[in-house]
């Protein structure tokens, strides 16, 4: 790809400049921004070989009841010693959780009265439980057993990945602003395989859950800080196309985690697997410039020039410009330093339109992620091929966020996010109603679903960086992950109401994905107004939204 410098715009007053001017001397959106985005594509493909592992480690394979070998005279099939040993459920399959207490051997000789038998003959497992090793060599489910009445402790396990990210959020969030973005993201990627190598040797259950919450809480720093890096060092007409790009590359890790998952089966190599690529991603940290607005506001005139100079030259720019605006870069520094200081995360709710946003975007948020990781990590309920399925989900992604490209630019960000959530939401009603029998059907209605979900998540991820300014970005990101990993917490819990009312779960995450649409509403639009530097920004484009919505009615 050729990037032709562009001509510096005249700038009638350079004592006024803004961050935007200086970008654009720098070249806008040339060969440094795109060599930075490819960069980060690194952290961006290792995210969802992590967020979706427990799709694989934790497969449940078909299982029974161990049999003891008194029960075994030797000269039965492996068919017919389960029928004697394993009573059947209606469909004919047997059962996975409970075994007769005595052999019943007059079944076979009537084998359909296994399916009919008296309570008092059957009891639990007591002996542990057989499992099939075609799919898998062996999961966390065969490690500890963690079926029946244990599966919960299966279920959990994710739970306990996102609780160390959603704790994460709100730190790396916090960190990232005081100390800055790249430094934050070597921490993230070094603290990621550190514990992804804690993670993948785990002896017991409760040293992996531990490993995980850790493992989870790195991770969350990728997150932050791959976002704020990838958007801030571009102007504003090209924040979309970055905001997609980056969001691509989740797709094609999510893709890659499928295949991988394939060749390796066992559970401790898989992420022994998807914890290396930590390595990569940590030397090339060396490539990646600090965010000059983040500089700025740290009142950092100097290495502001620098990395600005550094772009410039990279985009075959004249440099010259920010030589002779050393005081206008001082001054600017200055200004947006002054303002940045002791700010927290209450001062995401203590300005009118600011605390609007912020109600909003918390709930949109966890609507999201609740069904978005609903659909995801319910893949083993339609019966199909797990890692074809799961690359299918990811390859739909791919053409679902280059249609998002064109619409956030055509009807904005607010109808966007709108339509991609009520859409998401119409799909798994509709999947609730189809019958079982209807698989091709549902799968398809799923996997469309499953686009649209993943395209509000790319959407939502853009909209809320454009939303706060500069100076309290990564804390409000780190306030919406926040309550979005709450959503993605509860989502493989709340597979356990299915047990009271089968439907249960995906009328929770329809709902919820509805609701969140029309939440979505509310929010101000964005499309091609500059990235907000300080909270009056945002104060002010408030009252701009709110006087042309008074205009128009």
């Amino acid at each position: 790809m050729d990037f032709l410098p562009l001509a510096p715009i005249p700038i009638a007053h350079p004592e006024k400049l803004s961050f935007d001017d200086l970008l654009h001397e720098a070249g806008g959106f040339g060969r440094f921004q795109v060599l930075t985005l490819l960069i980060l594509c690194i952290p961006r493909i290792i995210l969802p070989l992590h967020f979706l592992q427990h799709i694989f480690i934790s497969a449940v394979p078909p299982h029974h009841c161990t049999i003891p070998d008194h029960r075994n005279p030797g000269n039965l099939s492996q068919e017919d010693l389960l029928l004697i040993n394993i009573p059947q459920e209606p469909d004919g399959s047997f059962s996975s959780c409970q075994m007769f207490s005595e052999p019943q051997p007059q079944l076979l000789l009537n084998r359909s009265q296994g399916m009919m038998v008296n309570e008092s003959l059957v009891e639990s497992c007591n002996q542990g439980w057989d499992y099939d090793h075609t799919t898998f060599l062996s999961t966390t489910v065969t490690q500890w057993d963690l079926v029946c009445e244990r599966k919960g402790l299966s279920k959990i396990l994710a739970t306990f990945f996102f609780i160390g990210v959603t704790v994460g959020t709100v730190v790396f969030g916090y960190l990232s602003d005081r100390f800055g973005r790249r430094a934050m993201l070597l921490l993230a990627l070094v603290l990621s395989l550190v514990f992804g190598s804690l993670s993948a040797g785990s002896v017991s259950y409760p040293m992996f859950a531990v490993s995980l919450v850790l493992s989870g809480f790195s991770l969350s720093g990728l997150t932050m800080t791959v976002l704020a890096l990838s958007l801030e060092w571009v102007e504003m007409q090209h924040r979309t196309v970055a905001g997609v790009i980056t969001s691509v590359f989740w797709s094609v890790g999510s893709a890659l985690l499928a295949l991988i998952a394939y060749l390796v089966r066992d559970w401790h190599w898989l992420v022994v697997a998807i914890t290396v690529p930590c390595v990569l991603g940590i030397i090339s940290i060396r490539w990646i410039s600090e965010s000059p607005r983040w500089l700025l506001t740290k009142g950092l005139a100097d290495r502001t020039e620098k990395e600005l100079v550094r772009c410039a030259t990279i985009n075959g720019n004249k440099v010259d410009f920010f030589r002779k605006n050393k005081e206008n870069i001082q001054r600017l520094a200055e200004s947006l330093g002054s303002s940045t200081t002791n700010f927290s995360y209450i001062d995401l709710f203590r300005t009118p339109a600011l605390r609007k946003n912020s109600l909003c975007l918390g709930l949109v948020w966890f609507g999201v992620a609740f069904s978005y990781y609903g659909i995801s990590l319910d893949i083993s309920s339609f019966g199909l091929n797990l890692f074809l399925t799961h690359f299918l989900y990811a390859v739909v992604e791919v053409p679902a966020k280059l249609g998002i490209y064109f619409l956030l630019d055509y009807i904005g960000r607010r109808r966007t996010q709108v339509l991609t959530l009520l859409v998401t939401g119409t799909c798994i009603g509709v999947n609730v109603v189809i019958p079982r029998a209807l698989w091709p059907l549902r799968t398809t209605i799923a996997i469309i679903g499953k686009g649209f979900s993943e395209a509000a998540f790319t959407v939502i991820i853009l909209y809320t960086a454009e939303l706060y300014p500069t100076v309290i970005r990564q804390k409000g990101n780190g306030y919406t992950a926040f309550l979005g990993r709450i959503g993605v917490s509860l989502a493989p819990l709340t597979r356990l109401l299915d047990d009271f009312w089968p439907p249960l779960s995906q009328v929770m995450f329809c709902s919820m994905a509805l609701i969140c649409g029309l939440t979505a509403a509310l929010l101000p639009e964005t499309l091609n107004i500059p990235l907000p530097e300080i909270i009056n920004d945002v104060e002010l484009n408030g009252s701009k939204t709110r006087t042309t919505d008074d205009a128009k009615k």
